[in-house]
């Protein structure tokens, strides 16, 4: 959930224009890896509903993908089509006869930055857009604005993801006020928002930072 569901999730309220989820449950556990030392789910379902969709999350650990052909991507389905997007590539499938599957692999600019090729743990496929997110961000700095990849809308996916964990541990779904920072009559849940830190430190408080 924390890995990879808000980087997915994340990609579709980018491209969606979606903001708060209205409400988000989860369900799931350690199921399989029971022996392990691990502390996070191996099987888990999330669903962040909006008014017009629901956007849900599955993952496991185990056993073979239930699509062997689009493993580990996000998919949009509408009513005519579906898309299936993953960080190397995307494919969009009309739905009846007659369509055409398209089919595009990410951009590569190994040819004009050929320093990409000799540069140590670069991820290929994600270099043109990280290039892009900095000369973004820079030029937000010059112009006092906000970037593409703005800090709130990072919130907003992360904070869905940890929201998701917290209807799983609760057994319940969760209503969340992002102007109060509360979720909505259920004072257990709320419990769960932060933690006790170890003196002398204390948890941030949004109205003094």
């Amino acid at each position: 959930m924390g890995d990879m569901c808000v980087h997915m999730f994340d990609t579709v309220r980018w491209m969606l224009h979606l903001g708060w989820p209205k409400r988000i449950s989860s369900e799931g556990g350690i199921f399989v890896q029971k022996e392990g030392k691990s502390n996070i789910a191996d099987t888990q379902s999330a669903v962040f509903e909006y008014d017009e969709l629901n956007c849900v999350w599955q993952h496991r650990t185990w056993g073979t993908p239930a699509d062997p052909i689009t493993p580990g991507r996000l998919r949009c389905m509408v009513t005519r089509a579906r898309c299936a997007q993953v960080r190397c590539d995307t494919i969009f499938t009309p739905v009846g006869e007659g369509g055409t599957k398209i089919h595009k692999d990410v951009v590569y600019e190994k040819e004009k930055y050929p320093e990409d090729l000799t540069e140590d743990h670069i991820e290929l496929n994600a270099a043109p857009a990280t290039r892009l997110h900095m000369l973004n961000f820079l030029t937000a700095i010059e112009k006092s604005g906000r970037p593409v990849a703005d800090i709130e809308e990072g919130h907003i996916s992360t904070a869905s993801c940890i929201l998701a964990n917290l209807a799983m541990k609760t057994g319940r779904p969760v209503v969340y006020d992002p102007k109060t920072r509360q979720i909505i009559g259920d004072p257990e849940a709320n419990g769960r928002l932060q933690r006790v830190y170890r003196q002398p430190w204390a948890h941030p408080d949004p109205t003094t930072v």
